[in-house]
């Protein structure tokens, strides 16, 4: 049986750039396996498979993989696969809603779609589905042999090197502007670190990032690199950007802050991204993260498994 599939650059308004995502959108039929073994053909940071919602309040389960393996959140899965729904309704002549909600394994995923000036769909906002959570602490050291640069490059005035996720864990660390555009991620420094923190979710996926003063509609600059999954580098990561605006959020000292970051990432690989993030903090703890940006589809078509 033949499936049809698509594909669209995400966080981005240009083909061949951003991040690729594929999308099956009706995979009832397919085993695991099969997505599994799709996704890896596939080759993209993450492809997404739409099943029917299990909870009929919701719009559809989502199911996300990697090249090696099942997700349970990631940013522009989420994003990408509304817009892909979005712009098939919009074909078969369907009123939109203003949004869809997702059942992933992590939880539930609100995410409100995005439109042009004429009205058409663009793209689309993610709400994450948990709360902000921090995990271990991990030493300059460890951090600085992950991407080939010096301890000295690894900034800690705002927080050490720490994991942290909104329902994707990967470890966060602060570097310097120089440092950022000469990472260049250790295979082999990436495995004696997954093997020091055996205990800690994920396979060390390391995001590192700057603070962007005076770069045009810019605040943050952002790399994320996560070779033992398969992805050397990921052009953008909207799980990432989602748990650094919450985590720079809960930093902040204020009480109660509203935080948007307009982010760029994967432009040291040639597929700028831009995602605008927003955190809000009330009481002191924050209470909601959403991440989002336009999308541009770029290839469709069938595949038999």
């Amino acid at each position: 049986m033949p499936y049809m599939y698509l594909t669209v650059d995400v966080f981005t308004d240009r083909p061949f750039t951003g991040n690729p995502l594929a999308v099956v959108p009706d995979a009832r039929g397919l085993t695991t396996e099969q997505m599994q073994a799709i996704a890896a053909e596939f080759n993209y940071s993450e492809s997404t498979f739409v099943l029917p919602a299990k909870d009929p309040a919701h719009t559809a389960n989502v199911r996300i993989f990697n090249r090696t393996s099942e997700l349970p959140f990631a940013g522009h899965p989420n994003v990408g696969t509304a817009y892909v729904l979005a712009l098939l309704a919009q074909r078969a002549g369907k009123t939109l809603p203003a949004g869809f909600v997702f059942e992933e394994i992590a939880g539930v995923v609100p995410v409100e779609l995005m439109r042009d000036a004429a009205g058409r769909v663009d793209g689309a906002t993610l709400t994450a589905p948990q709360p902000l959570s921090l995990g271990e602490k991990v030493p300059v050291a460890t951090i600085a042999a992950c991407i080939g640069t010096s301890a000295a490059d690894v900034v800690t005035a705002r927080h050490e090197p720490i994991q942290a996720s909104v329902g994707l864990p990967f470890v966060f660390a602060e570097i310097t502007p120089n440092a950022l555009t000469r990472a260049k991620p250790s295979l082999e420094a990436f495995a004696d670190a997954a093997a020091k923190f055996a205990s800690m979710p994920g396979r060390f996926n390391l995001f590192v990032y700057t603070r962007a003063p005076g770069a045009p509609g810019v605040d943050v600059r952002a790399r994320m690199f996560a070779p033992l999954s398969g992805t050397y580098e990921d052009p953008a990561t909207g799980s990432a950007n989602s748990a650094l605006g919450a985590l720079l959020a809960s930093l902040a000292p204020a009480r109660d802050l509203e935080l948007a970051l307009h982010i760029l990432q994967g432009a040291e690989m040639g597929r700028p991204s831009t995602l605008a993030v927003t955190a809000t903090k009330q009481g002191g703890t924050v209470t909601r993260v959403r991440a989002g940006g336009r999308c541009v589809p770029v290839m469709e078509g069938t595949l038999t498994p």
